[in-house]
């Protein structure tokens, strides 16, 4: 790789020219990703495409003028410290504020780019040519404004903020929320039926690992097997699945550790406290996103813990 700062005039501009056309495909790929859903914003980065193409364009005139007709193949990742894209493919269903912010950092970085190469030389014929550069990112910047202004008024913009957040509940927090919720009630039954009936900590972690580990497994698999989200919007089912088992797990271990404290009633306590903690939280994020009344929210959940705990006590002292 070479330094920035070791581009000749020409260099520089076929850099230039590669980064533009490469910022108008990203632009492209974020509107065919969001067209479906979010059909405002996708208008917007249809139209900032286009605008990278008229860019390019202009480029392409000042590098024939200047040089010729051949263009060195010089890309992003040939420059030390030079500005970087991760393609668009690549990036995990990113949020709608998310793919905002990326298009904003391009501008600015762009900009930013084209400033410092200007200030690096003392040529007039090239200061003038990367001043004109940054000018046009500049101008680029205000056309993303007011394409903003007119694609994505207050109202749509609060529309797709609800939507992406309707998304974000659909494809991690409900899955999250029913993994949580069976990991922390169903295995307390096991758990507390062999602290009870062996009286040995250990033999009840052993327990609840077992209980805990399987349950996350099983519940994975099933969240996966279930929808594949192409109709409900409910996301990958790998990520639900993944997502599911992982907070059946903790669900079930946070309860299943202190039973590592060697005495029994201590171990008994700290496990009750725990419990009601992990119960706390699956009543506030029922509150917080499933529109669930707090009083109700935690007298189901209260409910569910206490049936499932007095059949383990039972078991466990039968």
């Amino acid at each position: 790789m070479r330094d920035f700062s070791q581009l000749s005039e020409r260099e520089v501009l076929a850099l230039a020219i590669g980064a533009e056309e490469e910022d108008g495909r990203i632009y492209n790929d974020l509107a065919e990703r969001l067209r479906e859903e979010f059909p405002a914003s996708a208008q917007i980065f249809t139209e900032m495409a286009q605008e990278e193409g008229d860019h390019r364009r202009r480029l392409l005139d000042l590098y024939r003028e200047k040089f010729g007709d051949h263009i060195p193949l010089i890309r992003r990742q040939d420059v030390r410290g030079f500005l970087k894209r991760k393609p668009v493919w690549q990036l995990p269903s990113p949020s709608i504020e998310e793919v905002r912010n990326l298009a904003e950092s391009m501008e600015t970085e762009t900009k930013r780019f084209y400033r410092l190469a200007a200030s690096r030389t003392t040529d007039v014929s090239i200061r003038k040519l990367l001043g004109d550069l940054a000018e046009a990112e500049q101008e680029h910047e205000v056309r993303a404004d007011e394409l903003s202004s007119k694609n994505l008024t207050a109202d749509i913009r609060l529309h797709e903020d609800k939507h992406a957040e309707r998304l974000f509940m659909l494809q991690y927090i409900q899955p999250g929320l029913v993994g949580l919720m069976d990991g922390s009630v169903s295995t307390l039954a096991p758990i507390f039926a062999a602290a009870f009936s062996t009286g040995r900590p250990f033999d009840a972690f052993l327990v609840g690992a077992a209980a805990s580990l399987g349950a996350g497994i099983s519940m994975g698999f099933a969240e996966a097997l279930s929808d594949d989200g192409s109709l409900t919007g409910r996301g990958t089912p790998y990520i639900r699945g993944i997502v599911t088992g992982l907070m059946t797990t903790l669900g079930g271990l946070g309860h299943t550790l202190p039973f590592l404290i060697p005495n029994l009633r201590m171990a008994l306590i700290v496990a009750f406290c725990v419990v009601a903690v992990e119960l706390g939280i699956i009543s506030w994020i029922r509150w917080r996103y499933m529109d669930t009344s707090p009083l109700r929210a935690t007298l189901q959940v209260a409910l569910g813990g206490a049936l499932v705990f007095a059949t383990g006590v039972l078991i466990g002292a039968g």
